[in-house]
């Protein structure tokens, strides 16, 4: 049952994307799980493109701050905040607010933001 109900949930993602999940199980062998979203580093790099480790993953900036690995616009920022403000515990902060808190993480991993 688990497993027909959560490729049922998760049939409109593509394959690669990490979705954090929770589950829980109860003593009468009943289930529940919740999907989240990528997490925002994630969703940062790929709309950037930032080239790959060895093991095929996006990385980031070795140092921040002095190099870049790429450039995002607030449009980006805005539509990454809209997917983010879905997950259920992050419905109750502002747009605005995910906003700012995605362009700090952009640029602690070495992304500029323009407008």
């Amino acid at each position: 049952d688990f497993c027909k109900e959560f490729n049922a949930r998760t049939a409109h993602i593509a394959p690669g994307t990490p979705m954090p999940c929770r589950v829980t199980v109860r003593p009468d062998r009943s289930f529940h799980f919740d999907l989240r979203t990528p997490q925002t580093s994630w969703l940062l790099l790929n709309a950037v493109e930032a080239p790959r480790n060895k093991k095929g993953n996006r990385k980031g900036a070795s140092k921040p701050g002095h190099e870049t690995v790429g450039t995002i616009s607030l449009k980006h920022v805005y539509e990454i905040a809209k997917i983010k403000q879905s997950e259920l515990r992050l419905s109750g902060l502002s747009l605005e607010g995910l906003c700012r808190s995605i362009i700090y993480q952009a640029r602690s991993i070495g992304i500029n933001v323009v407008a």
